[in-house]
């Protein structure tokens, strides 16, 4: 049943009801009355007429009715007049009561039903302004507030869609180039270029360190769906922070030094301190930072420096490099998927662009914090800090 529908019976009902039991009581009740008043009357008319015929011979006056006989059609009349007045005055409240009714619930709706086509067309540009504190008036904020969450949720589609449109666009340049290079020696290896045991070692070299950047960014391709769907596999253990970075930077220094870098690592922290972490995804960490770093590197001689420092509460981790820097526009976008400082996509240094963004995302999920500070043509320095746990 429409609302409308509703609120004309529900008027009717309002008018008519008091309506009807007015007339059957003046019908009823108030009749019975007048006529046992009229009776009376004509009863007591009847019972003193010898005395009041002789009263008006001796006055001179003309014969009158008691007065309970005279009022009778006046009473009627009252009666008649009250109920006139009763009906009106139902009619005007009723139509008041119903046009405020009607109104205070038609035009939510009717904003209601406009906001939910716009809603069905696909268009979610709009807002659904609503004032008042009754029900409908909550609904309608209800509905704006899920009206803003279907906008969100939907530019956050279209974001994901347009990175992983970037994302495969990145991958596929970034897997192209050390194939082709893979190709290239590969041929040059079945021509006879590489004649000499020099040159077949530097092929054969070259090829094994293009096939490992192939299987770095497939990894990281692997990680990234990994971090969409927070599917992150972790295995947080105690770890001796010494010992620990000690054993990582041994490791990246040798990898380093092939590549003519130097590499320099301070630990100040003490002997006993500790951390809750996952060794393999904190290493996962590092390398990205220092491959970033390597990357970018601009210097004849490039140099590395890894800091590991006590701040209280927590473990700090500065690793620093004199690559060409980052611009002061640039940096707090850096820790952002995709965000890439070579947008142009003509840099030989390719990248997916989800390195340092897999670095903030294995941080904050061990409790910490990354951040950086960086100069042009000086360098980088990146932080993350790590709660620490004092061994008693």
């Amino acid at each position: 049943m429409k609302l409308k529908t509703r609120l004309v019976i529900s008027f009717c009902t309002i008018l008519l009801v008091p309506v009807l039991l007015l007339l059957i009581f003046m019908m009823t009740t108030g009749n019975r009355q007048l006529q046992y008043l009229e009776e009376y009357g004509n009863r007591l008319q009847q019972e003193e007429g010898i005395n009041l015929e002789e009263e008006q011979e001796l006055q001179g006056t003309n014969t009158t009715l008691p007065a309970a006989a005279r009022m009778v059609p006046e009473i009627r009349n009252f009666l008649k007049n009250i109920a006139i007045v009763a009906i009106l005055v139902l009619l005007i409240t009723a139509c008041l009561l119903i046009g405020w009714i009607y109104t205070g619930i038609n035009v939510p709706l009717m904003k209601l039903r406009k906001a939910t086509h716009n809603i069905a067309e696909g268009n979610l540009d709009f807002t659904l302004e609503v004032d008042g504190n009754d029900e409908i008036s909550d609904l309608c904020r209800d509905f704006e507030e899920m009206r803003r969450r279907l906008c969100e949720s939907n530019e956050e589609k279209i974001q994901y869609d347009r990175e992983s449109k970037e994302l495969i666009s990145n991958i596929s340049h970034d897997l192209k180039t050390p194939i082709t290079a893979i190709k290239g020696y590969v041929e040059g290896i079945m021509d006879g270029v590489a004649d000499t045991p020099e040159k077949m070692d530097h092929y054969i070299r070259t090829i094994y360190n293009k096939a490992n950047d192939m299987d770095r960014l497939i990894n990281e391709l692997t990680f990234y769906s990994k971090i969409d769907t927070n599917r992150i596999p972790y295995t947080f253990n105690k770890i001796n922070v010494s010992s620990y970075f000690e054993d990582c930077c041994e490791e990246v220094g040798l990898d380093l030094e092939s590549k003519n870098i130097d590499f320099s690592y301070f630990n100040y922290v003490d002997e006993n301190v500790e951390v809750i972490a996952d060794a393999e995804q904190m290493k996962r960490v590092i390398n990205n930072i220092i491959g970033n770093s390597v990357k970018y590197m601009d210097k004849p001689k490039g140099r590395i420096n890894i800091r590991v420092k006590d701040v209280g509460d927590f473990v700090q981790i500065e690793i620093e490099d004199n690559g060409k820097g980052i611009g002061p526009k640039e940096l707090p976008y850096i820790f952002d998927r995709f965000y890439r400082t070579d947008a142009s996509r003509n840099s030989s240094m390719g990248g997916s662009g989800i390195g340092l963004s897999i670095v903030r995302k294995i941080v904050e999920d061990h409790g910490g914090k990354i951040w950086a500070t960086s100069k042009l043509g000086t360098g980088t320095v990146m932080y993350f800090v790590l709660r620490k746990v004092t061994v008693e």
